[in-house]
């Protein structure tokens, strides 16, 4: 098909796609992101193919491939429309029955469906599941609808209206208005207004100008890129075409991180479809405005995600930050005006055209507007991708959404904003999730990871853990990243190793502080969070590591011993055989006990010990019970009990 000329040849199209289907086909869509791909979603939907040409419907049924799903816990994930009916965790072997039972007699498959862990009721739509249903999927909906390897399923939601409109029916000028009327905030991590950024590009008198996509995400956890990458790559090439027009550049970049090769494929291929179509290329929909995109895969360095060492390592050079006398949309890529915001940023754009800033800006709070898409993972019943309106508390999205803490255990934390954030405790769970509010609470919205703990955690631990791949990501350029930091990792790791002294604190927070005040870029200046987070609100587990040379929580190795209480071993032998120092004694019929001089404190043996007996012991900060003699270990309880 030739390229589109105009909004009518759009419309036209559209129509077309949308005439030749069929509302009430069957369609089974099939989570096939790289978080599925992991749970086996290939062999799923090699299985489908087979099982209804098996049964001769592979003309009548449509087989999507769809982005993330989102409830990546229970991958792999189908949707069968129109009914909406929601399986989990499917397995090839299930394919047979859903095919005769499901999609031949409309029959459910119960065994299949989402169990409410409080009521235990099952639920069959996707929709009414309390992980989806407490959500607001404005940019994430369509992950589940349209096969990313298809154009026309994108169009035929309404893709590249928004591009059409800002093309040929607004100037610059009303495009840009409408971005800052919208108060659209980059979803990166500094919460920078987009519409202010990009005006400052569009007012510098160079000609070559630069719109770039941050797709190098590199917070331990967080996929929320990804899976946009992945899922639905057009709206994130119709957002920076907008944005290109917009600021008037003429070429723009996707900088992915090379360990996200199925994202480099689907906008590989998104890119070469935009082109066919023209929304790519010269004279985009008959208008006089020239766009091309490339993409440059990098080379796996998290402080690439910092905005100038990304345009470094686009240039060809090492990936390393440079001050910023003059911001990067003055002088930016190859010292010429660049606009940079990542993944999600840019997918926002096509919405705020299409329905408008007011709309946009009705969610929200004052200062935080729209919705924000948040790696919901850690100690927490439903791990996975989260959407939820700016301005809903901590406890909704953990609660409601997350499904509370595993295992009936007590809430301790939650971190946000990757490992450069802050840890909130359990009175802050009431706190509206926004940039501003966040930021206020000593930690950050960054690109939005966000991790639940429980009350095993050491929070001391957890300070030590991500200074530790800070400094492993450090690009050592300045010295207060590169010695400062490093000198806070040591000393946590002797506060963690017991090895903490009286003054250790007050080191910490000079260094802190003198990182957030002087380090070259955003990495060095918020890697101080973790510890003064954990110190503001959790300072007496610092004070109990280092004046008593405890862990509260049990976790620190070398602050912790193990014993078997003896009334409890039922002599199943399960330490003792797991153990890898030989350190227990034992037998068959005989009390087992802990030599503590072979003991490595690797924890095995607290973890094999059986529920239903509990023996193993973990103790810190006193001394460990001696062991009963040898004569009173043999074991005389009846065989019930054992």
């Amino acid at each position: 098909m030739p390229k589109l000329n105009s909004s009518a040849e759009l419309e036209k199209l559209r129509e077309e796609i949308l005439s030749g289907r069929n509302s009430n086909q069957k369609i089974i869509t099939l989570c096939s992101g790289t978080a599925c791909h992991a749970t086996g979603s290939r062999a799923v939907a090699e299985s489908i193919e087979l099982e209804l040409k098996n049964q001769g419907l592979s003309d009548q049924v449509i087989v999507r491939k769809t982005g993330c799903h989102g409830f990546c816990e229970r991958g792999p994930i189908i949707v069968i429309y129109p009914e909406g009916i929601c399986y989990l965790q499917v397995e090839p072997e299930n394919i047979p029955e859903i095919i005769s039972q499901t999609i031949k007699e409309n029959k459910i498959l119960e065994h299949l469906l989402y169990v409410d862990p409080d009521s235990e009721e099952k639920i069959t739509k996707e929709t009414e599941i309390p992980f989806y249903k407490n959500q607001q999927r404005l940019l994430f909906e369509a992950n589940i609808k349209i096969d990313p390897k298809s154009i026309e399923d994108y169009l035929a939601l309404g893709g590249y209206k928004a591009l059409a409109r800002a093309v040929l029916e607004m100037t610059p000028e009303q495009v840009l208005e409408e971005v800052k009327k919208a108060n659209l905030r980059g979803r990166g991590g500094g919460g920078f207004p987009a519409g202010t950024k990009w005006e400052g590009t569009r007012n510098t008198p160079e000609e070559t100008r630069y719109v770039i996509v941050n797709a190098d995400e590199g917070d331990p956890g967080a996929y929320m890129d990804r899976s946009l990458l992945e899922g639905n790559p057009h709206s994130v090439l119709e957002g920076l075409a907008i944005g290109a027009y917009t600021v008037g550049a003429r070429e723009g970049y996707i900088y992915v991180r090379q360990e996200y090769p199925l994202a480099v494929e689907n906008i590989d291929v998104a890119i070469k479809q935009a082109e066919e179509k023209g929304f790519l290329g010269k004279n985009i929909l008959g208008s006089d405005f020239d766009f091309t995109v490339k993409v440059h895969q990098g080379a796996g360095a998290f402080v690439c995600g910092e905005s100038t060492a990304l345009m470094t390592a686009l240039e060809g050079r090492t990936g390393e930050p440079r001050p910023k006398y003059i911001r990067s949309n003055i002088k930016g890529l190859w010292d010429k005006p660049t606009v940079l915001n990542n993944v999600e940023t840019w997918a926002n754009v096509p919405l705020i055209i299409n329905n408008g800033a007011d709309w946009f800006s009705s969610y929200g709070t004052e200062t935080s507007k729209g919705t924000k898409i948040f790696s919901l993972v850690g100690k927490i019943n439903n791990t996975g991708l989260v959407e939820v309106p700016m301005g809903m508390s901590l406890r909704d999205i953990i609660f409601k959404v997350g499904g509370g803490i595993r295992g009936g255990k007590q809430f301790k934390a939650v971190q946000t904003g990757g490992p450069s954030g802050g840890c909130l405790p359990e009175h802050l769970l009431d706190l509206e999730v926004g940039f501003d509010e966040l930021t206020q609470a000593g930690s950050m919205m960054g690109s939005g990871g966000m991790i639940v703990m429980d009350e095993d955690t050491c929070m001391v631990d957890v300070a030590r853990y991500f200074l530790d791949f800070l400094t492993d990501e450090s690009c050592g350029k300045c010295v207060p990243c590169r010695e400062g930091v490093k000198q806070m990792l040591e000393t946590l790791t002797d506060i963690t190793d017991g090895r903490g002294q009286e003054g250790h604190l007050e080191q910490l927070e000079d260094l802190g502080e003198l990182a957030r005040e002087v380090a070259l870029c955003a990495l060095g200046q918020t890697a101080p969070n973790p510890f003064l987070s954990t110190l503001k609100y959790f300072r007496d587990e610092y004070e109990a590591h280092i004046k008593e040379k405890r862990c509260p929580a049990l976790y620190c190795r070398e602050l912790i011993d193990y014993y078997i209480d003896p009334e409890k071993c039922q002599a199943c032998q399960a330490c003792l055989k797991k153990c890898p120092a030989d350190a227990i004694i034992g037998g068959k019929k005989t009390i087992h006990v802990i030599d503590q001089e072979k003991c490595t404190k690797c924890n095995t043996c607290f973890e094999v010990c059986p529920s239903r007996f509990s023996a193993v012991k973990k103790i810190s900060g006193e001394p460990v019970p001696p062991p009963i003699p040898e004569e009173e270990r043999t074991i005389v309880r009846g065989s019930k009990e054992k």
